[in-house]
């Protein structure tokens, strides 16, 4: 399977680096993986004012961010590796949502109709950690990342398209034992693949 692995974290010595490395490792033993680092690659959060007044031109919108439409294109599954910082996605993973999932290539518009078109991508998985513990983030703020990635992200993919959302809640107050048990867990899931 072609998997595209998205990356947002600026540390390489960071928990979320170790995840990476762990999603990089278990998914290349069985399968084609690229691997798109947001930070490494400087990629530009922000979406300038000439791709908003483009952004309904399909014959033009995705120039400026071509290399990343041929990498969503070219995936069956994407798997996204990141924390989740003051409850919602770090703001160059949303960027790369404004930027990259444009009409022409995430959906169509026809009018009042809108139509997914990265229907290749058959699978979706998320590998995230959360300061803060479950409950809080679900019942009494909103798990806003979840949203993005579960619903949103999702539904410009296949019908039906499976998702996984694997989550280390609690981090300000981890412990290597649970660090380690959640690596665990992201392998074994990943192999499963």
């Amino acid at each position: 399977m072609r998997i595209l692995v998205i990356y947002a974290h600026p540390v390489e010595s960071s928990y979320a680096a170790a995840l990476h490395a762990t999603v990089l490792e278990t998914l290349r033993a069985h399968h084609e993986v690229r691997d798109l680092d947001l930070y490494a690659e400087d990629f530009d959060p922000r979406l300038s004012r000439d791709e908003r007044l483009q952004y309904h031109d399909v014959t033009r919108n995705s120039e400026s961010v071509a290399r990343y439409v041929e990498m969503l294109r070219w995936a069956e599954a994407v798997v996204f590796c990141f924390p989740v910082w003051s409850f919602g996605l770090p703001a160059i993973l949303k960027g790369f949502f404004d930027r990259v999932l444009i009409p022409g290539v995430a959906f169509d518009i026809d009018g009042a109709r809108v139509t997914p078109k990265l229907t290749h991508i058959a699978h979706v998985i998320a590998v995230c950690t959360y300061g803060r513990g479950r409950w809080t983030v679900r019942f009494s703020i909103g798990d806003l990342p979840r949203t993005q990635i579960s619903r949103y992200f999702r539904w410009f993919c296949a019908r039906g398209a499976t998702l996984r959302y694997l989550a280390h809640y609690q981090m300000n107050a981890a412990t290597e034992r649970s660090r380690a048990r959640f690596l665990a867990h992201v392998r074994r899931t990943l192999a499963s693949i």
